[in-house]
């Protein structure tokens, strides 16, 4: 996305913080690299791949040397690198827990792709290493610096649609390949949940900006699917959350992308359609004056985390989506799974109060006139 005139030019590099993005998979090729570019608040200062050509071809057309470019047996050696001051993990799940430690034992900053880890004590044990270390943790949640769904959130909290009654979120999509890595539960710690059902979840939780008091699930997992040996194909959770609000999910590997999120409240309604992905959000706010469609100007999903967390390293500030944020939602996710098994609703830890796990609060383009 090219910079548009009346958006100010990057800070200069000096002054900006060098990341590591550790992972070039298409996220990386096609969201981060372009995202960190228009960013103006970070760079790429180096990349951690097992594909050495293509880890220097990257580099070649951004700028950076091939002396940049480290495998994963060299990544400890970025602890050198002064202009390294973070990096963004974007590896398989499984791989999330070991490399943000070993950058956290490093001294640098952690922005690691969601979900956290692949379990509550995986994703706990990088709060902790990174708590230790002294260094800032954000869990890669983009949905929580759009502007369509801060809209959505101050809708909600605002009062436009009055008391609010029922949610509901849906995230499915087909996933075609057996060897996907996303379908292999050592991997990924399962299926479309932690993927793309997270979404879902953790949308809901920040709209509301309060935590579910209970789950109840359902699960399929189909016989003689070689794409779901491992994990299931398709996941219903239903959330509590205090006051008496239901929210209901869907998600699923099997079934025609689809991206929602809706929420109903006595007075007005709201509708996102679609709802997550990199670009073309819409957000629809419907009472009893009508119907209308917040719009904004353009911007880059990638580059307002980038700069988000950035700028909190810079101001010394906590990440609006903390390593917190990430544990709190694997959390429900074990309850999700553990209802889907035993057919029980299970009941959450109890937490009080707004936004227990954020922190400090984003800048996100304003709506247009």
């Amino acid at each position: 996305m090219p910079l548009k005139p009346d958006i100010d030019p990057p800070t200069p590099q000096a002054q900006r913080v060098g990341f590591a993005l550790v992972g070039i998979g298409k996220l990386t090729a096609e969201e981060l690299i372009p995202a960190a570019r228009i960013s103006e608040e970070a760079y790429i200062a180096a990349l951690v791949t097992s594909e050495e050509d293509k880890g220097e071809a990257f580099a070649r057309a951004f700028n950076l040397t091939e002396g940049d470019v480290y495998s994963y047996e060299e990544f400890d050696r970025l602890a050198e690198r002064d202009d390294v001051e973070a990096v963004y993990i974007v590896l398989p799940n499984s791989l999330h827990r070991e490399y943000a430690v070993r950058a956290a034992q490093m001294g640098k900053h952690v922005l690691c792709e969601k979900p956290l880890s692949v379990n509550v004590e995986d994703a706990q044990a990088i709060v902790d290493a990174c708590q230790e270390a002294g260094v800032k943790l954000m869990t890669a949640y983009r949905c929580q610096y759009t502007p369509e769904h801060w809209a959505a959130r101050e809708a909600v909290q605002g009062g436009a649609l009055g008391k609010v009654k029922l949610l509901d979120s849906i995230h499915v999509q087909v996933e075609d390949d057996p060897e996907a890595w996303r379908l292999k539960r050592d991997l990924a710690g399962g299926g479309p949940v932690p993927d793309v059902g997270i979404y879902c979840l953790n949308t809901l939780r920040f709209v509301l900006g309060q935590e579910p008091q209970w789950v109840f699930a359902a699960q399929h997992q189909p016989g003689g699917d070689p794409r779901f040996r491992e994990v299931e194909e398709s996941v219903s959770f239903m959330l509590g959350f205090p006051g008496g609000v239901i929210a209901n999910a869907l998600t699923s590997y099997g079934a025609y992308k689809t991206t929602t999120l809706r929420v109903l409240g006595e007075d007005g309604s709201l509708l996102m359609d679609p709802a997550f992905p990199y670009e073309g959000l819409k957000v629809q706010i419907s009472d009893k004056a009508g119907k209308r469609e917040p719009s904004f100007p353009d911007y880059n999903q990638f580059g307002l985390e980038f700069d988000h967390f950035a700028r909190c390293i810079r101001q010394d500030q906590t990440p609006w989506t903390p390593g917190e944020e990430g544990v709190q939602d694997h959390v429900i996710m074990a309850a999700i799974y553990e209802s889907a098994r035993t057919g029980r609703v299970v009941e959450l830890p109890k937490v009080d109060g707004q936004d227990a796990f954020r922190g400090t609060q984003p800048d996100v383009p304003k709506q247009e006139e």
